[in-house]
């Protein structure tokens, strides 16, 4: 009980001070897991190298996978946090906003069962059911791309959540309206992206430098929640006002 009342009487600043610190551990170990590791380790249309890869850097592929789960949990967190954050813009699209973002966090924690499964089959698992060497890969490298395109799954709402975001910060007058429209860019190419892996995978890899303003936009959100954290007076007036009903 008394964690929970010291959990509760939490300022907006220590609030915000927080967010900043999960967001940067979600950056952080999202583009090492993925960007660095993952990505480093598979060979795109090579089965048998990237096996050897993945077999003589065990212990690294499986650090990607406890990152990537720190990273879930710390999204959990900072959907909470964001929620307190900005209900008082909208209540309605707060809300929203944080089920849009542990929908994404639910698709990409169940998504590292594909990533372990890639292991297990490297490791023999399927050799019970008369699988040789080389089709043991290449389950390996199909689990692995199944991973990918769970990845892109969840950006998809991800994408809405950014949209949403975005928009309660550029109406907010706690944060900078910049942050609201980088945020806002970013759910756009969350959204574009994930669809043209769908639907136009032609286009994917050329849309792919766009990423960058995802990158900047949520950079730059977590380093302003963490260095400067929110206008007090203003969040606690906004706090303090009626909701506007439907709002």
């Amino acid at each position: 009980m008394n964690t929970q009342n010291r959990l509760t009487k939490l300022s907006p600043q220590s609030m915000a001070r927080l967010a900043g610190v999960l967001y940067l551990i979600i950056i952080v170990l999202g583009i090492w897991s993925d960007a660095v590791v993952r990505m480093g380790l598979t060979v795109p249309g090579d089965a048998a190298s990237t096996a050897a890869n993945i077999l003589a850097s065990q212990g690294l592929f499986r650090a990607s996978l406890a990152a990537d789960s720190i990273m879930a949990l710390a999204d959990v967190g900072l959907a909470v946090l964001l929620f307190i954050l900005l209900k008082p813009v909208s209540h309605t699209l707060a809300l929203g906003a944080m089920v849009f973002r542990l929908t994404q966090t639910a698709i990409l924690g169940m998504n590292l069962l594909n990533q372990h499964s890639a292991l297990m089959f490297l490791n023999g698992a399927g050799s019970m059911v008369g699988f040789d060497a080389e089709q043991l890969n290449t389950l390996a490298l199909f689990f692995l791309q199944a991973h990918g395109f769970g990845y892109d799954l969840g950006l998809i709402f991800f994408g809405i959540n950014s949209l949403l975001v975005g928009f309660l910060v550029f109406k907010s007058d706690f944060f900078p309206r910049a942050i609201g429209v980088l945020m806002g860019g970013a759910g756009v190419v969350y959204l574009t992206g994930s669809y043209l892996v769908f639907l136009a995978p032609a286009h994917a890899e050329v849309f792919a430098p766009a990423y960058v303003i995802p990158v900047v936009a949520e950079v730059s959100f977590a380093l302003w929640l963490l260095v400067k954290g929110v206008n007090k007076e203003k969040w606690a007036i906004n706090a303090q006002a009626p909701q506007v009903q439907g709002a």
